[in-house]
């Protein structure tokens, strides 16, 4: 008798596709009808930093436009090989905070999981592109560690998982993740940062609401979204889901140039976050990581946009702007 052989675990469907991902960006400029010559891509910015994007966030890409703000977010450009004065591997010093691998405690109350250094997007101005995730991994032999600091510790009352993007893991390890941080009296508060569901909105499957419902912590969900252009039918349904299974859903962008950085743009984007269900959070100054200086927007200017946004959008709309500094004990107000 031929012995029966065991059932495969199966692949999700946000798995496959994310398999798919294009991380050539020659293959993506002749996806998007745009000749090479007309972008200083730089291939030495990809070996350092090698690109990614998914199939989903191309099809919201404009064809033959080299301007389209989706695509400065994710095509290396030779700008990125260009040392900047005041810019650095770590301009958060976050390797400096950790009590355990991959756990950062900068802010009284809550602490931050880095799961993994996976994401489905490798956005170009990311302050975390030379983060040590291979030394800085809580999962596997440092996640002990992690659970033993967060539960000595009962002024921890919220947990965030960050990455990398944290729902690159599977929902089978992300479920045990969360069942055994809500073990942990203390722990009232689960957040997640996540640009995943915005970049690959197959992602929010039945397997991911089923432990996001079943979990005791209240759950907030903090996505990334910078343009409006990256709000599409497909994300839209994805947290028309999403809210179902969670207490918030927010959104933090970043403030780039040549982007977002206008008044009518950053309008659009809160207007249509609103439209989808997601409230405005944050509008981050970027972070001065090394390859990054390209996309910076001085604090004169940022103050200005913000000002006169201020008085085109009612309060619940408009995102706090703030700047993040390694000594402070909490993001600055700008």
């Amino acid at each position: 008798m031929i012995p029966r052989s065991l059932p495969l675990q199966q692949t999700a469907p946000w798995q496959q596709e994310l398999a798919k991902a294009i991380t050539d960006p020659l293959e993506l400029l002749d996806m998007l009808k745009i000749p090479a010559s007309r972008l200083p891509v730089s291939l030495a910015a990809d070996k350092g930093f090698p690109m990614k994007v998914t199939h989903s966030f191309i099809r919201r890409m404009r064809s033959g436009d080299l301007n389209d703000p989706l695509l400065k977010q994710v095509l290396p450009l030779a700008a990125e090989c260009e040392q900047q004065p005041g810019y650095s591997n770590d301009p958060l010093d976050e390797n400096t905070g950790m009590p355990a691998p991959g756990l950062l405690h900068k802010y009284h109350g809550r602490v931050l999981l880095t799961l993994t250094g996976a994401c489905a997007i490798h956005c170009r101005y990311c302050f975390r592109r030379h983060f040590p995730y291979p030394q800085a991994n809580p999962m596997a032999q440092h996640w002990q560690a992690s659970v033993d600091y967060i539960r000595e510790n009962a002024d921890i009352s919220e947990i965030i998982l960050s990455g990398g993007d944290p729902l690159s893991l599977s929902d089978n390890k992300l479920a045990r993740v969360v069942n055994q941080l809500s073990d942990i009296p203390h722990l009232q508060r689960l957040r997640i940062h996540t640009r995943q569901p915005v970049v690959l909105p197959s992602r929010i499957d039945d397997a991911l609401l089923g432990w996001l419902v079943d979990t005791r912590l209240k759950t907030v969900i903090v996505l990334h979204i910078n343009h409006a252009a990256e709000i599409d039918h497909e994300l839209a349904q994805a947290c028309q889901r999403l809210r179902k299974a969670t207490d918030h859903l927010l959104n933090q962008s970043v403030l780039l140039h040549s982007i977002n950085d206008s008044v009518p743009t950053l309008e659009a984007l809160s207007l249509k976050l609103f439209e989808t269900g997601i409230l405005p959070y944050y509008l981050h100054q970027l972070d001065a990581v090394n390859g990054a200086a390209h996309f910076s927007v001085n604090d004169k200017k940022a103050k200005s946009l913000h000002k006169e946004l201020q008085a085109r959008l009612p309060g619940y709309l408009l995102p706090r702007l703030v700047r993040e500094f390694p000594d402070m004990p909490a993001k600055q107000l700008l």
